[in-house]
Formats: structure tokens, C-alpha cells, sequence
């Protein structure tokens, strides 16, 4: 009877310690599951960002490869643009030499036709300045030729000329005017500055005539005159001298020059008996 408790007291020891043991084993399993659900859950969300992280790589790839199509094509673009540039650029520059060529040839041609021209105007200049050499000579030779003849109202020696080459001579001396005229026997009064002239005898022979001059209100009449005599007479309110001066002399016509003072020979003034026939 004695053995029997202690047969007991060990089997309830074994049994405790393996209760003990189970215990702790399911402890610990449980401590382990719940240890490996929380590293899989971790692992799980780290899968899972990496996923996401992956997706917005392959995203940034494809529109980084979209760019760099986008470029590609441009680029491309670009380089035949640059080309089509560069054939038209060559060919202005091509027609930009040849008309700089041309015109460089045209301004040769041109500068050779100025200097030509240029030669030209210098000998005409050359053939002027000897001509007007000469035309010195003829006018000094005129001058000398211009004679003194008295008047034949103040009896002074007066300057006339006898031509018309010597009458220009008179002209450029520029101290008096002079009209030049051709007065035709029974023609009308002629009417000059403010006087009027009229033939009214010629004779050829004795190189004289005879006119009629109107001034004044007044006809007088300058009888059997000859060439070159300077026929005086005083009119106006200041009393100016006038001179005819008949250089030739036809059948029926005589032709002179009438001298007035300076800035009158344009002033005509009608004679009230300038259509009047002499008696």
C-alpha cells in the first residue's frame, strides 16, 4: 500500500512537466506564428511599395522613352531642315557671286565709258577754251575796228559800230542798249522803245536816205543821211539821247541800230501819229 502513492506521485509529476512542456510549446508556437505573420505582413507591404516603386519606373521609362522619340523625330527633323537650309544658302550665295560678278563686270564697262566721256569733255573743254581764245581775239580785233563819228546834233565824237559783230561789241560794254532793225521804204512807222521810224528816200548809189522820226507828238525828218552818221534827237521828260545809226543801205530798205539809255530799249510807248503816212 505504501508503493502504490509514490507510483502515483510520479506519474503526476511526469504529467505536469509534459503539461508544463506542451504549454510552453504552444507558447512559444504561438509567439513564433505570431512573430511569422507580422515578417510576412512586413515583407508584404515591402513587396508592395517596391511594386508601386517599380510601376512609377516603368511609367518615368516609357515617357522618358516617349521623349526621346519625340526628340528623335525632331532631331531628324532638324537635320533636313538644316539641309534644305544649307542647298538654299549655297545657291543665293552662288547667285549672289555670279550677280556681284556681273556687276563688278558692269561697273568696269561703266568706269571705262566715264573715263571715255570724261577724255570727251576734256577736249571739248580744250576745243572751248581755244575757240574762246579766238572769240577774245575776234572781239579785240572788233573793238579795234569800232569807230568815232560825230553826231549830228551835239557834234561830239561818238562810238558806233558797222556791223554786227561790232555793234555785239558795243553791247557787252554795257552802257547802253541797243535795237537792231531793217526799216522798208513805204512800209508803216516802225515803233522802237518809245519812238517810231519811218524810210522815207533811199538812194543805193550815194549810200543816203532820208527817215522820219516820230517821238514826242513830234516827226522829224533826218534828210539825205549817210551809213554809219549817228542821227541824234532828245526825247522824253528827261530829255534822253537817242541815236540811230544806219549801217547799210538797199534799193528799197535800210538796216541800223537805234542806241537808247540803259533799261529803256524794252519800254514801247505807241506814237499817236506812228500810222500816219509823211507827207
Amino acid at each position: 500500500m505504501s508503493e502504490m502513492p509514490q507510483h502515483e506521485g510520479g506519474s503526476s509529476m511526469v504529467r505536469n512537466i509534459l503539461l508544463i512542456a506542451l504549454v510552453v510549446y504552444m507558447i512559444g508556437s504561438a509567439v513564433f506564428m505570431v512573430m511569422a505573420q507580422i515578417h510576412l505582413s512586413d515583407m508584404e507591404k515591402r513587396q508592395a511599395a517596391a511594386q508601386q516603386q517599380l510601376s512609377k519606373l516603368n511609367d518615368t521609362n516609357g515617357q522618358l522613352q516617349a521623349q526621346v522619340k519625340v526628340l528623335a523625330g525632331n532631331i531628324g527633323m532638324t537635320q533636313k531642315d538644316l539641309s534644305k537650309k544649307a542647298t538654299v544658302l549655297q545657291a543665293e550665295e552662288a547667285a549672289t557671286q555670279s550677280r556681284l560678278k556681273a556687276d563688278e563686270e558692269s561697273t568696269k564697262q561703266q568706269f571705262g565709258q566715264v573715263a571715255s566721256d570724261v577724255n570727251g569733255v576734256k577736249g571739248d573743254v580744250n576745243k572751248m577754251g581755244a575757240d574762246l581764245g579766238d572769240t577774245k581775239t575776234d572781239l579785240a580785233t572788233t573793238k579795234g575796228k569800232l569807230e568815232h563819228a560825230i553826231g549830228d546834233l551835239n557834234r561830239h565824237s561818238e562810238l558806233i559800230a558797222t556791223n554786227h559783230d561790232e555793234l555785239e561789241v558795243l553791247k557787252h560794254r554795257g552802257d547802253r542798249d541797243y535795237v537792231e532793225f531793217t526799216l522798208k521804204k513805204g512800209s508803216e512807222p516802225m515803233h522802237l522803245s518809245s519812238v517810231s521810224l519811218q524810210l522815207k528816200k533811199v538812194d543805193a548809189k550815194k549810200n543816203q536816205f532820208t527817215l522820219y522820226v516820230m517821238a514826242d507828238d513830234k516827226k522829224i525828218e533826218k534828210k539825205d543821211k549817210t551809213i554809219n552818221e549817228p542821227l541824234q534827237f532828245y526825247t522824253g521828260r528827261d530829255r534822253n539821247l537817242f541815236e540811230v545809226v544806219i549801217n547799210a543801205v538797199d534799193k528799197n530798205a535800210v538796216s541800223g541800230y537805234l542806241s537808247t539809255p540803259k533799261n529803256m530799249a524794252s519800254v514801247v510807248r505807241p506814237d499817236p501819229r506812228a500810222a500816219q503816212q509823211p507827207q
